[in-house]
Parts: structure tokens; C-alpha cells; sequence
């Protein structure tokens, strides 16, 4: 039975041997069938299947790493997810439609897209109230918050814009266009730029932070493919910066891109339909989702070559990884 948010904190924990030791846990959201697949990153095997609500798509984990928040999109709720006993623990209020979200920098706030209605929508997880409803363009879904956390950005897929909000004022300061489709929005480390994918424009933008314009227009060309097969989406810069990779759909390949000149070096072959990606905490291995294909693939980020496919459920979405 679901309990209500404000029981989270009453919850009774039990020893870490229900699951895996959260800090090696990978958590990937199966559209599909509406679980969550729990994997070691260590021993890159799967560790137990969490059954969740409706088309689960953005995930994220709470920075002391005792709860898995899940947009449950069909069900129009963020689902919070006790990461040791993986009970559905409560919830947290968002518009229709949730499909990503962004944690703060502290933890306090979440930053939920949500596609029907236009908005993002603010909300305090500890209390579990709606701080803001901001108005956006249309289908927002990329979310992606500054270092600092004073600034967070949100990408609208039909009017083809990334939206800069002031999370003090929770108003927009700044809209650039980009290119067709804008998917995901993340920031450099030292927070100088925010790169944003475009789905259908085939590109990614790299925005500086301060100017709020575009700087750079990164394309991708692959031999044997048309170039509407290609189709960036999920995006992940290196912790030092220098190294950006980026999930390029249908192409079933992940981009390998250098941060500072943006040229690309590299495609890795993963499954099919590659959507997300994320980094283990010692960011060694990137993972990738591969929605057609049901698995992920462990990707060594000193070689930039696939380690392991791994089948999860169907059609995975999001993957999130615990804190240290």
C-alpha cells in the first residue's frame, strides 16, 4: 500500500541485504512495463525488478541516496522509492505528464517538466508541496540546473527553445532558440556552458552560461547511416569538463565528444534506440539506455568501448545512479 510523503521519514529501514550496497545500485525506469530494474554496478548484473506506476520515465536518486524519486508519468505523480527495501514509500505532487525532472545542487527542490500543461513545476521535497508552477513553452521535457543552483533550464520541444529560469524568482530571464526538438539540457561542471540536444534538428547547442547565446553547434555524421537516423537526445559532460558524450537514438550509437573543441572523436556502438546516459560515481563507466533492444551497455570512459549489454525491461528509459 502507498503511504502517504509525510511517513517517508517514520519509515523503518532494514538492512542493506535487501538490495544491493546503494552505493554501487544503478536504477534504470522501464517505460514499458512499468518497473524499475535495480543493477551492481560493480558486478554489472541485475540485483531485483521493483514493480512502480504508470510509464516510468525520468529518474533521479536523492543525494544521501535513501530514496529513488520516479516520474510515473501516465499516473501524473513523482513516486518516492525507499532505495533499501524499494517500497513505494509516497509521492510528490506535479502537473500532468511528468517526464524529467532535475534535483537541486542541496537536495530541497525538485524541478518537475511536465509535457501537458507547459509548466515546471517547484516542489519542496521535504514538505512535499508545490513551491512555483512556471510557464514554459510547449512540451517542455529537458531539465538541467547550473552547479551553483541559481540557475536551471528547461528545453521545450515544440517552440525549440531552452528557457533559463532564476530558481531565487522561479521567473525566465532568457529563451534561446535552438534547433528542432530540444531533448535535455546539462551544464558543464564549472557551470560556463549548458548544452542542449535537439532530436530532430540532429544537433546539439552549446550555450554559454553568462552571454546567453549560442557559442557552438556540434553535428554528427556516421558512415552508412541518413542523417535523420540520427538523432542526439541524452547528453553527459565529464567531471573535469573535458569530455562530452551523447545518446544519438535510432543511430544506436553514443557520441564521443571533446568538450573543449567539439569535435567529435569517436561513435560507440551500443543497443538499439540509445536514449539516456549517466555516470557511475567514479565516472570509469557510462551507462546508456537502449530502449529497443531492452538492455543497457557499461561503456569504459578511459577507452570509450563497451564493456557489457545487460537486458533489463522493456523499453528503458532513464538510469540514475546512487551517490557514494
Amino acid at each position: 500500500m502507498r503511504r502517504p510523503l509525510g511517513m517517508i521519514a517514520g519509515t523503518i529501514a532494514v538492512g542493506l541485504a535487501a538490495g544491493p550496497c546503494w552505493a554501487n545500485a544503478v536504477y534504470v525506469s522501464n517505460e514499458k512495463d512499468n518497473t524499475i530494474t535495480v543493477l551492481d554496478s560493480k558486478t554489472m548484473e541485475v540485483v531485483r525488478t521493483v514493480n512502480v506506476g504508470q510509464r516510468p520515465r525520468g529518474i533521479t536518486v536523492s543525494h544521501d541516496g535513501k530514496h529513488i524519486y520516479v516520474c510515473a508519468s501516465d499516473d501524473d505523480t513523482v513516486e518516492v522509492i525507499d532505495s533499501t527495501t524499494f517500497e513505494i514509500v509516497g509521492s510528490l505532487p506535479s502537473g500532468p505528464d511528468p517526464e524529467l525532472f532535475v534535483l537541486s545542487p542541496d537536495g530541497s527542490t525538485l524541478y518537475v517538466a511536465n509535457e501537458d500543461d507547459n509548466l515546471v513545476t517547484v516542489v519542496n521535497v521535504a514538505k512535499g508541496n508545490v513551491l512555483a508552477e512556471i510557464p514554459v513553452g510547449v512540451e517542455p521535457e529537458g531539465m538541467g540546473i547550473s552547479p551553483d543552483g541559481k540557475t536551471m533550464v528547461n528545453t521545450s520541444e515544440t517552440t525549440n527553445m531552452a528557457h533559463f529560469i532564476d530558481t531565487a524568482t522561479h521567473e525566465i530571464t532568457d529563451n534561446v532558440l535552438v534547433d528542432s526538438r530540444p531533448r535535455f539540457a546539462e551544464f558543464k561542471p564549472d557551470g560556463s556552458q549548458v548544452w542542449i540536444s535537439a532530436e530532430i534538428g540532429g544537433t546539439v547547442s552549446v550555450i554559454d552560461n553568462a552571454k546567453r547565446e549560442v557559442v557552438h553547434k556540434i553535428t554528427f555524421e556516421i558512415q552508412g547511416l541518413r542523417s535523420e537516423a540520427i538523432q542526439p537526445v541524452g547528453v553527459r559532460i565529464s567531471a573535469d569538463g573535458k569530455k562530452a558524450y551523447v545518446a544519438l537514438g535510432p543511430a544506436n550509437r553514443v557520441a564521443v565528444v571533446n568538450a573543449e573543441t567539439y569535435e567529435v572523436e569517436k561513435y560507440i556502438l551500443v543497443g538499439q534506440r540509445v536514449w539516456q546516459l549517466a555516470f557511475t560515481q567514479d565516472g570509469k563507466t557510462l551507462i546508456s539506455t537502449n530502449g529497443l533492444s531492452n538492455d543497457i551497455t557499461f561503456i569504459d570512459t578511459d577507452t570509450d568501448e563497451p564493456i557489457k549489454s545487460v537486458t533489463v525491461g522493456a523499453l528503458p528509459w532513464g538510469v540514475a545512479v546512487a551517490p557514494n
